[in-house]
């Protein structure tokens, strides 16, 4: 595997600060950076061929203006850059397929920022299997320590009843590279069952809080274990498991969120806590493909 850091360019602010996001990633994993944009381009009748070549010099001075900027901030930093005439989402899969991950720009609130001109955002999500990081322009107003990322916590969403390994192994490690705190949440509702007054006593609250930090619990040993270095606070809140990601990740450095792998092109590839997440949080959000 390639483990460089893919970053998808398109001249906004938000891809700015994805820019400087994976670059301090790359320092802390000490791998390469990789600068593309890819657009899918046309041309309609009529339209000389002269804007295209206008276009063409666009994306070049873009690519080579920002890895000129990053070089001057990170000089140890190896850093490449790519174009592509193509499908985004196809050209950003095909890139990604091997390497660490792929960071985007996004603007939260219903779309990611307008990265590769005509794409549909969640399509590019949808295509890529690897981490994929969405960083949002107030990031870059975060002082961050000797040129690398701050020190404020990782938050990671957690669903006990399901495997979430990757999720797993991807927090830790982030953890672990940025010696933060990591936050392990698994969000629970109280049972629906309309005129059974047990159900919402506090012994029965108990018992079901306590179930849920046992398996929380018994999920997240084998990681304690192997990253002992590692500050873990496990918590188990009531409440839907998007507000409950949204508010413990409002000050984090990171929020990490899983994202099912569908072979078949019917049925969603984002549940709605990781959309949630997505559309809303300050925060850096990671999405984790899993099976």
């Amino acid at each position: 595997m390639d483990p460089r850091i893919v970053v998808g360019l398109d001249g906004s602010a938000e891809s700015a600060a994805a820019a400087h996001w994976a670059a301090r990633e790359a320092l802390l994993r000490s791998v390469p950076l990789h600068l593309v944009h890819a657009e899918e381009r046309s041309s309609p009748p009529g339209i000389p061929a002269a804007r295209s070549d206008v276009a063409r010099e666009w994306v070049k001075a873009l690519l080579r203006d920002a890895s000129d900027e990053l070089r001057e901030k990170h000089p140890q930093l190896d850093i490449s850059t790519q174009s592509f005439d193509g499908r985004p989402a196809d050209s950003l899969a095909g890139v990604t397929a091997t390497a660490g991950m792929l960071v985007l720009g996004s603007r939260g609130l219903g779309t990611l920022t307008g990265f590769f001109l005509g794409s549909v955002g969640m399509a590019v999500i949808h295509a890529v299997e690897r981490p994929v990081v969405l960083v949002r322009a107030t990031e870059d107003a975060i002082p961050h320590a000797r040129g690398l990322h701050s020190d404020r916590d990782v938050v990671v969403g957690i669903d006990i009843s399901r495997p979430c390994d990757a999720l797993l192994a991807f927090a830790f490690d982030v953890a672990s590279r940025r010696a933060c705190r990591l936050r392990a949440l698994h969000s629970w509702m109280l049972p629906p069952l309309a005129g059974s007054g047990f159900a919402y006593s506090p012994e029965v609250n108990a018992q079901i809080a306590q179930s849920m930090n046992t398996g929380l619990d018994d999920m997240l040993k084998p990681w304690r274990d192997m990253y002992p270095a590692v500050t873990l606070d496990a918590q188990v809140p009531i409440g839907h498991a998007s507000e409950q990601l949204l508010d413990t990740g409002s000050e984090a450095g990171l929020i990490v969120v899983g994202r099912r792998i569908r072979r078949s092109p019917i049925g969603a590839h984002v549940g709605p806590i990781t959309h949630a997440v997505l559309h809303h949080s300050t925060a850096p959000v990671a999405v984790i493909a899993h099976e």
